[in-house]
C-alpha cells in the first residue's frame, strides 16, 4: 500500500488503488477504541446529465435521483432495512448525499467486522421494484414539504439562485414532488450501474486498524465487477457573473435571518487549498469572534451569535458563504463591505493575521482527534480531488501577501449576493 504522511502531526494514510478501480484509504489511530467507515460514490445531485460508459447512451435523469437512490439501498428483498440491522448490533449507521457525493457510513466500538460485512452487501446489492420504489415517493415527498418549509434551506437555495443561473447546484438535492415523481427502478439501476461502479467509488476507514490486514478483509467482500470507462458528465457552461444582486423571502421567522456571498469566478485547480486556507483566514478577521466588526455588533445587539461561514467548491462551483441571524440583515452586510474595503485598502493587520491563524492551524490538528472527522474529510477532500494532510503541510505557504491578493480578487463588490428570510408580519 501507498503511505502518505504528515510530518508536521506525525498522521499515516495508507492508500490502495484496487485493480477494479475502488480506492480505499486507511487511517490508523492506535489505542482508540472507536472505528469508522465511510463508503462513498463521486455522485451528487449536480450530476443529472451523463454519458453511460458501457453503452455511450446520453442519460437526462429527474432532479433528485442520487438521494432517492441512497434512501433505496438499505431495503433488502427479504424485507428487512440493512440500517435497522446495524442499529441492532449496537453500531451508529448512516448515510447522506451532498451535491457531488453519497456516502453510507458507520461508527462502532463493537462488531466491526459484522459490520462492514452488512455495509459492503446492502451497497452492493441493491433492490428496486415498482413498489417500493413507489412508496419511497411518498417518504420523500414529506421530507421535501419540510425542506420547502425550512426558513434555513429556502435561504441558502435562494442565495443559490442569486449566485448561479444555470448550475445545477441550484438544484435541491431531494428534487421537487414533480421530478421524484418521474424516478422508476429502471432510472434507480441505470444510475447504480454506472456510479457505483469500484473505479467510481473511494472507502475510507479510521481506527485501531492493522492496514494490510484490513485491506484483505474489504477485498474478501467485495464482489467481482468488470472495469468500465470514464463516466462523461455534462455540466452547463460556466457563468462568469452572478444571476441576481439579492432575494428576499417572508416566512415564519421570528427575527429575519440572512446569507451573504461573494461568487469566486476565477475557481481553477490551482491552488485549490491555499486559497481555502486563506479565506478561512479572511472571514475570522473579518466577522469571527475576535474581531472588532462583530464585537461592535454583538454589543449593539445585531448579532447574538457569530455567524456561520463556509468556502464551497469544486470544478462545477466556488463561493463563499457567511450567514447569521439580525434584526437587521442590511446594516450587518454594509459593515462587513465597509470592513472587507478597508482591509483591502489598508492591508491586514499583521497581528491580528497572525492570532487568526494560529488558531485555525490549531483547529486543523485538533480534527485528527476524532476517527469520524478524519473519515469524513478524507472522503469529501478525495471526491475534489483533494490530498487532506495537504492543508496541514501547506499551511506555512499562506503569506499575508498571499491572503491580501485573495481578499483583492475574490471579495468583490459585483461579486456579491444576498438572501435574506424575513417574519411574515
Amino acid at each position: 500500500m501507498k503511505i502518505i504522511e504528515s510530518s508536521k502531526i506525525k498522521e499515516k494514510a495508507y492508500v490502495e488503488k484496487l485493480e477494479n478501480g475502488l480506492t480505499i484509504i486507511i487511517i490508523p489511530k492506535n489505542n482508540t477504541k472507536k472505528k469508522y467507515v465511510i463508503w462513498g460514490t463521486h455522485f451528487g445531485s449536480i450530476d443529472n446529465h451523463f454519458i453511460m460508459p458501457q453503452t455511450g447512451e446520453e442519460v437526462y435523469i429527474p432532479d433528485g435521483v442520487a438521494h432517492f437512490l441512497e434512501h433505496k439501498m438499505f431495503e433488502q428483498p427479504n424485507g428487512t432495512n440493512s440500517l435497522d440491522t446495524l442499529m441492532a448490533m449496537g453500531i451508529d449507521a448512516n448515510a447522506y448525499t451532498t451535491n457531488d457525493h453519497t456516502a453510507y457510513l458507520f461508527e462502532c466500538t463493537n462488531h466491526f467486522e459484522e459490520g462492514l460485512t452488512e455495509l459492503m452487501d446492502y451497497v452492493q446489492h441493491p433492490y428496486f421494484t415498482e413498489e417500493n420504489v413507489e412508496k419511497e415517493k411518498g417518504i420523500i415527498g414529506q421530507e421535501i414539504n419540510m425542506y420547502d418549509d425550512d426558513p434555513g434551506w429556502r435561504m441558502y437555495m435562494n442565495a443559490m439562485d442569486c449566485m448561479y443561473e444555470q448550475n445545477p447546484i441550484k438544484i435541491d438535492i431531494a428534487g421537487t414532488i414533480e421530478s421524484i415523481s418521474k424516478i422508476t427502478p429502471d432510472v434507480l439501476y441505470k444510475c447504480y450501474n454506472t456510479f457505483y461502479h469500484p473505479s467510481n467509488m473511494t472507502m475510507v476507514l479510521c481506527g485501531d486498524f492493522k492496514p494490510e490486514q484490513l485491506l484483505e478483509q474489504i477485498k474478501q467482500r467485495l464482489e467481482s465487477k468488470q472495469n468500465q470507462g470514464e463516466i462523461k458528465r455534462i455540466y452547463p457552461p460556466k457563468e462568469e457573473k452572478i444571476n441576481k444582486p439579492f432575494k428576499i423571502e417572508k416566512m415564519e421567522v421570528s427575527t429575519p435571518i440572512f446569507m451573504m456571498g461573494y461568487k469566486d469566478v476565477e475557481n481553477s485547480k490551482e491552488d485549490k487549498i491555499k486559497k481555502h486556507i486563506a479565506i478561512e483566514i479572511l472571514l475570522n478577521m473579518i466577522i469571527g469572534k475576535s474581531s472588532k466588526l462583530y464585537q461592535k455588533f454583538y454589543q449593539e445587539g445585531l448579532l447574538l451569535a457569530k455567524p456561520d461561514f463556509d468556502y464551497e467548491f469544486n470544478e462545477q462551483y466556488a463561493h463563499i458563504l457567511l450567514s447569521g441571524t439580525s434584526k437587521d440583515p442590511k446594516k450587518v452586510e454594509q459593515g462587513i463591505i465597509k470592513t472587507i474595503e478597508e482591509m483591502q485598502q489598508n492591508g491586514l493587520e499583521e497581528e491580528h493575521f497572525e492570532r487568526v491563524r494560529r488558531k485555525i492551524y490549531g483547529d486543523y490538528v485538533i480534527e485528527y482527534n476524532s476517527v469520524a472527522d478524519i473519515a469524513r474529510m478524507f472522503l469529501a477532500d478525495t471526491m475534489k480531488g483533494i490530498q487532506s494532510f495537504d492543508y496541514i503541510e501547506q499551511f506555512e505557504t499562506v503569506t499575508k501577501e498571499y491572503t491580501e491578493n485573495v481578499l483583492k480578487n475574490i471579495f468583490k463588490q459585483e461579486n456579491k449576493i444576498l438572501s435574506i428570510i424575513e417574519p411574515n408580519t
